[in-house]
C-alpha cells in the first residue's frame, strides 16, 4: 500500500495505479540512441523522409485564412465532422460517422478503451509478442495480461480457446505487426472472427501499419467481418507525421457513448487546428498518391537490411521477412539474451530493441526488433555488420560461423 515519507518530509501518496506505471524500454533505449555517432535500429519511428511538409505549409496557410477562428477554439469532443467522415470514407467497410471517434493518437485511443472496458483484476489477452505501449496503456486499469501463443500465421486458434473464459477483450494487430513485423493470414483471419463472435469474445483491432504493405494489400480487416464485436483502432502517424497526434477508433454504438465522456474527461478534445490540417492535406486523393511513395522508400530499407543480416549474421541468428510495416523480429544463437547483448551492441555504436519487453508472460530473451524505416542503406550495412560483430563478441562460444549463403 502507498503511503507518504514522513522521515523525509514528503506529503505524496501515490495511488496504487501509479505503481502499475513502468518508463517504457523504448523510450528508455531512444536516449542512448542520442550518443554521437549511433546507429539506431531500435525506435518505431517513421522516416521524417516521408513527411509532406510543403503539403503541410500550404494547408497551414489555408486553415488559418479560411478557417482561423474555428480552427484554434474548442471544438466538440468527437472530433471535427469532416475528419470523422474521412475516415469513414477510407476505411473499405460500411461506417457511420458517427461511429468514429478521433483522439490524440492511437495512443490515446488505447488508453480510453482500457479506462472503458478493463476493471481491476479483468481478464485481457494479448498476442504473443504484442505492442509494449498497449501493455503500458492497460497496465494502469490492472488487468490480469494472458498472452495467446502465436505463429506466423497469426493467433493460435486452440490456445485462444483454452484462455478466452472470462476475457473482456482480445488485443490483435493483424497487419505487419510491431513488434514482429507478421500479418495474419486470411484463413486464420476467417477462423480468428469466427472463433471470437463463438465465443462472444470481443476484438480490439490495432491497425497503425496496414497501408504500409509492399507488394500486396493485406487480407479485409477483423473488424469488417463483425462490426459489432469489434473496436478497430487506426492513426495519420505513420501516413502523414507522428506530430500531428491524430488517431481514431471504430467503436460499436453500443459504446461510443463510453469511450466519448472518456475522451471528455481526458481532453475535451484533440486539437481542432490538427483535424483541419489533415483534412486539407487528404483532398483530391492526396493519400493515394502520397502513401506508395513511403511503400517504395520503406521496400528497399526492408531489402537492404535482409541482405545485410544474411550476408552479416552468424549462424544460428534468425529472422523474418516482413511484407510490410517498420520492423523485423530477429532471434538470437541459443545461450544469448538480446538485454545482455545490447551494451557490447551500444559500445560499436548500434542499437536495437530487447523482445522481451513485448511479451505479457513466457519471455523469450534470445529476441529483439529491429527498425529499419530512419537508416540510410549505407547505414543499415554499417549497422548491421556492427551487431553481428557484437553478436560473435557476446557469444559465451566466441567462435560463431558465419551463416552459409
Amino acid at each position: 500500500m502507498s503511503s507518504s515519507n514522513s522521515k523525509t518530509g514528503n506529503p505524496w501518496v501515490l495511488a496504487r495505479r501509479a505503481e502499475k506505471m513502468n518508463p517504457s524500454v523504448i523510450r528508455e533505449i531512444l536516449k542512448v540512441t542520442e550518443k554521437p555517432g549511433i546507429i539506431s535500429f531500435a525506435g518505431g519511428l517513421p522516416s521524417p523522409k516521408a513527411f509532406p511538409i510543403e503539403a503541410f505549409r500550404e494547408a497551414s496557410d489555408k486553415v488559418l485564412r479560411e478557417d482561423g477562428q474555428a480552427a484554434l477554439q474548442y471544438a466538440a469532443s468527437e472530433g471535427f465532422a469532416a475528419l470523422r467522415q474521412a475516415v469513414a470514407d477510407l476505411l473499405p467497410w460500411d461506417i457511420d460517422p458517427a461511429q468514429v471517434l478521433i483522439t490524440t493518437g492511437s495512443q490515446q485511443a488505447l488508453d480510453l478503451i482500457g479506462k472503458v472496458l478493463i476493471d481491476t483484476g479483468s481478464k485481457i489477452l494479448v498476442e504473443t509478442p504484442t505492442y509494449l505501449g498497449a501493455i503500458q496503456a492497460f497496465a494502469p486499469m490492472e488487468p490480469s495480461v494472458v498472452g495467446v501463443a502465436c505463429d506466423d500465421e497469426g493467433v493460435d486458434i486452440d490456445d485462444l480457446v483454452k484462455k478466452a473464459e472470462g476475457a473482456r477483450f482480445l488485443y490483435v494487430l493483424p497487419n505487419f505487426q510491431n513488434p514482429t513485423g507478421r500479418t495474419m493470414s486470411e484463413a486464420r483471419r476467417a477462423a480468428l472472427s469466427a472463433k471470437a463472435a463463438e465465443l462472444n469474445l470481443p476484438l480490439v483491432e490495432d491497425n497503425p501499419y496496414g497501408d504500409l504493405w509492399f507488394d500486396r494489400a493485406p487480407p479485409p480487416s477483423l473488424t469488417s467481418r463483425n462490426p459489432d464485436g469489434c473496436l478497430y483502432m487506426g492513426s495519420f502517424s505513420k501516413v502523414l507525421a507522428p506530430g500531428l497526434r491524430l488517431g481514431y477508433i471504430v467503436a460499436p454504438k453500443a459504446i461510443m457513448p463510453k469511450l466519448l465522456q472518456a475522451k471528455q474527461a481526458a481532453d475535451l478534445h484533440t486539437p481542432g487546428f490538427n483535424q483541419r490540417l489533415v483534412v486539407e492535406v487528404m483532398k483530391d486523393g492526396f493519400l493515394d498518391r502520397h502513401v506508395p511513395t513511403i511503400r517504395a522508400l520503406y521496400k528497399t530499407q526492408r531489402d537492404a537490411m535482409l541482405a545485410a543480416l544474411q550476408r552479416e549474421m552468424p549462424a544460428g541468428t534468425t529472422w523474418n521477412t516482413p511484407e510490410g510495416g517498420m520492423f523485423i523480429w530477429a532471434r538470437l544463437p541459443e545461450g544469448m539474451e538480446a538485454i545482455g547483448l545490447l551494451p557490447t551492441a551500444v559500445e560499436k555504436n548500434v542499437a536495437f530493441v530487447p523482445g522481451a519487453a513485448f511479451y505479457a508472460d513466457n519471455a523469450d530473451p534470445r529476441t529483439l526488433r529491429l527498425s529499419f524505416v530512419t537508416a540510410s542503406v549505407e547505414q543499415i550495412n554499417v549497422g548491421i555488420a556492427a551487431l553481428a560483430a557484437a553478436i560473435r563478441e557476446h557469444h559465451p562460444a566466441k567462435d560463431l560461423a558465419p551463416l552459409e549463403i
